[in-house]
């Protein structure tokens, strides 16, 4: 079993993949990612996985990227920028394509990266709790990975706000935008995706597969490969610019953004 990815089956047909780094919110570095992506494409042929469940152990889904990982990607090259933004499209396309219905249970933080695994998910139950957020632009980057995926979900007119504002907001405006299916009471999340499960249980899974297909297929596709290396490539640019790499480093610094206006009292203090 792995440590950092915990699976579970807790009745015939259904796994839990639990994000299980719970001491540091379940933040995404290379291992996760990977992991998470290893183990999606086993159960893909897994004959006892007829439903997905995506959860998080400790406080959080997942609060976006690991912040040791984020400091080791500031020397990275263009090259190895978008060899590192593609293993991430990469799992996010093997959620994205899974034949069998996928339920993203999320609480707590569900931030940057995470909003794009959960917009691959088929449907997303979230506790009051969660808070999400698509923070990139506030280290000088862009959310453009997950983009495709949380774009099919919001659309244009939600994403022009939490794209460019990067504000937390809360489940009910994420049910609002289309993020989130339902809201529920933090002790019952995991009923309520058992729930859910169990009703998906009831139907075939050769039409299941199939109308996921189908649904790919009628909206518009981030699976398109221009897409994937478009948005990867921008990614890489984005991130070995001047401006995040200085927004990066006074993030990591704890300093303001290079970016941020001075208050009328000459302040710069970051703002929440």
């Amino acid at each position: 079993m792995d440590t950092i990815v915990e699976v579970t089956r807790p009745a015939n047909g259904i796994t839990v993949l639990w994000l299980n780094r719970p001491e540091k919110h379940n933040a995404f570095d290379p291992a996760l990612i990977a992991t998470i992506h290893r183990l999606v494409d086993t159960l893909r042929s897994d004959a006892d996985t007829r439903v997905l469940i995506l959860a998080g152990r400790g406080k959080s889904f997942c609060s976006g990227a690991d912040l040791h990982y984020m400091k080791s990607m500031v020397n990275y090259s263009l090259e190895e920028n978008i060899a590192d933004a593609g293993r991430l499209a990469a799992m996010l396309q093997a959620l994205h394509q899974f034949p069998k219905p996928i339920i993203a249970a999320v609480h707590g933080n569900v931030y940057a990266g995470a909003t794009g695994m959960v917009a691959c998910a088929d449907i997303i139950l979230a506790a009051d709790n969660a808070r999400f957020c698509i923070s990139e632009v506030k280290l000088g980057l862009v959310p453009a990975v997950i983009s495709p995926f949380v774009m099919a979900r919001m659309g244009p007119h939600f994403a022009r706000r939490y794209f460019l504002t990067a504000e937390v907001f809360d489940a009910a405006a994420a049910q609002q935008a289309g993020l989130v299916h339902e809201c529920v009471a933090p002790d019952t999340l995991m009923d309520n995706a058992m729930r859910v499960a169990t009703q998906l249980l009831a139907n075939a899974p050769g039409a299941l597969a199939a109308t996921k297909t189908l649904i790919r297929e009628l909206v518009a596709d981030p699976n398109r490969e221009v897409m994937t290396q478009y948005t990867c490539e921008l990614i890489a640019r984005v991130r070995a610019g001047e401006e995040a790499q200085s927004g990066l480093q006074a993030f990591f610094d704890k300093q303001p953004a290079p970016w941020l206006l001075p208050d009328s009292d000459g302040s710069t203090e970051l703002k929440p």
